[in-house]
């Protein structure tokens, strides 16, 4: 975007047509090498207002479990050392815990390097195959997006250039422009830049980012369900334990280390692989509805009554001796996806479409049969922790 900004900067003309606003625009960020990757602070959408309200909305809807967190003294929670995850994590604390959630709730930060080797938050940062691996790595979304954009850019750029005869536009630049729509109503509350494209050309820029996410560190990429293994294979051992293990746990990271979470569960499985040559309309896998700013996953835990077998003794002379077995609880997981229930494919038969924990569990054994080992496929050092130990309160 800064690219984008400097190229209009240099051109020192009058804009004309769906650019003509550009002649009283001002850039969003003009302190960028402060602003940029950082927590927005200001407009309706700010990321820090998102995680305030988010923590005041989870305060409402588990207060129960609040309850029980703060009888416990101390909840231990975890970000990935990076500013603005450690700043989302403190103002969430604010909105949930209260302006003096310190006293009750203690922040660790974990580190995104190569050091913590499979005992962290993002795996990606801690799997050097990842990173050097040029063709399949971290960059193969990148290259899936490249191709895609490169259908239906051009045709942008033509149309731009209608208005601005001489002034030329690659499609790297024009899709700065529409990602500069998203980040600048972030940080303003509104954008000219969203009226420039028409919604067939929304609707193909949504697919690149869903091509993009999903090639980088999702189930398009070979090495994105064994990174969500680890964070996926240390939650499921917590919902395991139950109670026992403690009420509540929250980790942040980034929306990169949620997609391959998301590729490790399998929860939108998408056949067949999305395309880059084309838009795949009829798709599972949407990005905007899984992680958008401040998107978030919650793996619910519920006990609900067992049904209750009666029987009587009325063949026996009885009629009005009644028995019935002890009342019991079944355990049942529930996937929340930024407020909405995503039921767990072949597996939805619980109440609210929840997965028994058996079931749960058994489809979490399952995929870690089927994903290479994270400290094979990354080649992680010898010695090198291969899980993650410090989720415990």
């Amino acid at each position: 975007m800064l690219e984008l900004y400097q190229h209009l900067q240099r051109e020192n003309v009058t804009f004309k047509g769906d650019l003509a606003f550009l002649n009283g625009w001002n850039f969003f960020a003009p302190h960028p090498n402060d602003q940029f990757d950082q927590l927005t602070a200001t407009g309706p959408y700010a990321g820090t207002l998102e995680a305030f309200a988010t923590g005041v909305k989870l305060r409402t809807r588990y207060e129960k479990l609040l309850e029980e967190a703060l009888a416990q003294n101390k909840t231990s929670f975890w970000a990935g050392d990076s500013q603005r995850v450690i700043e989302t994590a403190q103002i969430f604390a604010t909105g949930f815990f209260g302006l003096d959630w310190e006293k009750t709730a203690k922040l660790h930060i974990v580190p995104e390097d190569l050091d913590t080797g499979g005992n962290t938050l993002t795996p990606g940062h801690a799997c050097p195959k990842y990173g050097t691996d040029l063709e399949y790595g971290h960059g193969y979304g990148a290259k899936n997006l490249e191709v895609f954009r490169s259908t239906y850019l051009p045709a942008i750029g033509k149309r731009l250039q209608t208005d601005n005869p001489g002034i030329v536009f690659n499609d790297a630049e024009i899709y700065s422009m529409q990602e500069m729509c998203g980040f600048e109503i972030l940080s303003k509350g509104s954008s000219y830049w969203c009226k420039v494209f028409t919604r067939d050309e929304w609707l193909s820029f949504e697919y690149a980012r869903d091509l993009l996410y999903y090639y980088r560190s999702g189930p398009g990429n070979r090495y994105g369900p064994s990174l969500g293994w680890l964070w996926l294979n240390a939650t499921a051992d917590l919902l395991r334990q139950g109670p026992e293990a403690g009420p509540l746990f929250f980790s942040f990271n980034h929306d990169g280390d949620i997609t391959a979470m998301l590729g490790a569960l399998d929860l939108f499985p998408q056949k067949p692989h999305l395309p880059n040559s084309h838009e795949l309309k009829d798709r599972a896998w949407r990005m905007s509805d899984v992680t958008p700013m401040g998107g978030r996953l919650i793996f619910e835990r519920l006990s609900c009554p067992a049904e209750v077998a009666c029987w009587n003794n009325a063949q026996y002379g009885y009629p009005n001796h009644i028995y019935c077995e002890p009342p019991t609880n079944d355990t049942y997981i529930r996937i929340n996806v930024n407020d909405g229930i995503v039921p767990i494919p072949d597996c939805q038969n619980g109440p609210g479409n929840s997965c028994p924990l058996e079931g749960f569990l058994e489809r979490v054994e399952k995929r870690g049969e089927e994903i290479e080992p994270f400290h094979e496929i990354c080649e992680v050092e010898e010695g090198m922790p291969r899980g993650i130990t410090f989720l415990h309160q």
